[in-house]
């Protein structure tokens, strides 16, 4: 319950899927030698191998090699081919000028490179060489995480982040992450210093399901949670919107070495951390308690979107002289949002896909079928994340953050960035105007 008489239901999806399964979870937690000596019977769905090549330590041939996977496993779900293969590839971004540093950036579990192409240039205006990967596993269909593991994924963490120190040479390199890609970077850079700063995004260090644990056991015996027919949506052009145990498992095996390498040592450069109270996939107060205490240089920051009681929705300094959680309401009624969600904090309110006009309504979101419908069907809606429910309101998931531009300020004063070079893409995007249809059928996903 929360305050007015609104009601929302079990925020993470994930622990409602494990549910559905209980039998099989019982099973496994009794006969764990026999989960395990079935493990490597895992396939793709389609019934073809779902592991990634390997991928050569260049940023041109990390690109080539996504676009060969995608031109040759992908999904498409829309007419426009070329748009969601662009949408989907590793992309980089120029600042005129030779650049001063590099930025490399990771999405998340299910996501895509498109995650963070509204940040990209903000950072690239500053002077930096920045480039997005695509994960293995990623950008084709969601039968191929099955075969991939936490190693596949810092495996290319790492051939990046080589490749872009050789193009960058001795000017900083700072490592983003959304999720899952926080994950990553956060258990990458506390082992390597040389890295000058962090900006961590809905930051994965712990699901707000208690059933996290089980998932590398479940995977071998129950490899998806949801299904996988005609019945349901699998993708979106960006991102998938059902993921195999396997995905969730691995998802598990880098919050556990990210809180690790946190136990082992605080994070001792600039960092700025995004959370939404109301996250439904991110236990978001053990984020704010581990930011306080681990997180200990002094132009760190957390932005808080919510209200906490002693925490007043107002600036605080970034001298270091008055705290260092930056609070912002996410209950904004004048533009119909009722909470922020664990992925509308990445995206501007322009963005062509996400954005207040943008093409695509998230509309399964955990409400009732009649109010799905309405959303469907082109009805007013409020935004919030997964599973928010209120009498008499419909309520799609929120895809863009009204605060980005404050956001963004706050990012660059953390990081210490200056300058105003025009950013320049190495790889235009694919036009907006091409974009799918205005309302998709979105179901239920914990991409990370």
């Amino acid at each position: 319950m929360s305050g007015g008489g609104k009601t929302r239901t079990p925020s993470v999806r994930m622990a409602n899927r494990v549910r559905r399964v209980g039998a099989a979870a019982a099973v496994v937690a009794a006969a764990g030698l026999m989960v395990l000596a079935s493990a490597c019977s895992i396939t793709a769905q389609d019934g073809t191998a779902a592991r990634t090549p390997s991928i050569a330590p260049t940023f041109a041939a990390h690109r080539a090699q996504a676009l060969a996977a995608l031109e040759g496993r992908r999904r498409y779900v829309s007419a426009d081919m070329r748009a969601e293969t662009e949408w989907n590839l590793p992309r980089e971004w120029h600042s005129v000028g030779a650049p001063k540093g590099g930025a490399l950036l990771v999405h998340g579990l299910g996501d895509s490179p498109w995650s963070f192409v509204d940040i990209a240039p903000r950072l690239a205006e500053r002077g930096l060489l920045v480039r997005t990967v695509l994960l293995p596993g990623h950008g084709t269909a969601p039968s191929d995480l099955m075969g991939v593991t936490l190693e596949d994924w810092q495996r290319v963490l790492r051939e990046q982040v080589a490749a872009l120190r050789d193009t960058v040479g001795d000017g900083p390199l700072y490592l983003g992450g959304f999720s899952t890609g926080a994950n990553l970077v956060l258990d990458y850079a506390q082992a390597h210093p040389e890295v000058a700063g962090l900006l961590l995004v809905s930051p994965a260090l712990r699901s707000g399901s208690r059933w996290e644990w089980l998932t590398p056991w479940l995977a071998p015996v129950v490899p998806w949670l949801l299904s996988t027919g005609d019945d349901r949506p699998q993708q979106t052009p960006v991102r998938y919107l059902n993921t195999p145990t396997n995905g969730f498992a691995q998802y598990y095996r880098s919050n556990v070495a990210a809180r690790a390498a946190l136990d082992a040592r605080p994070y001792d450069k600039p960092a700025l951390l995004i959370v939404a109270e109301h996250d439904s996939v991110v236990d978001s107060h053990y984020v704010r308690q581990v930011f306080g205490t681990r997180f200990t240089h002094p132009a760190s920051r957390l932005i808080w979107y919510g209200a906490e009681q002693g925490m007043a929705s107002v600036d605080v300094s970034l001298d270091g002289s008055a705290g260092r959680v930056l609070v912002r309401p996410d209950r904004l009624p004048a533009e119909r949002i009722s909470q922020f969600s664990h992925m509308g904090v990445l995206f501007s309110d322009a963005n062509p896909l996400y954005g207040r006009q943008g093409s695509l309504r998230l509309c399964l979101n955990g409400q009732e079928p009649a109010e799905y419908r309405r959303c469907v069907d082109g009805g007013e809606v409020w935004y919030s994340d997964w599973g928010y429910r209120e009498p008499g309101k419909v309520h799609a998931r929120l895809t863009y953050n009204p605060y980005f531009t404050w956001q963004t300020g706050v990012m660059l004063s953390v990081l210490g960035l200056e300058g105003t070079a025009a950013a320049v893409p190495t790889t235009a995007p694919a036009s907006p105007a091409a974009s799918p249809a205005a309302s998709l059928t979105t179901a239920p996903t914990t991409a990370r």
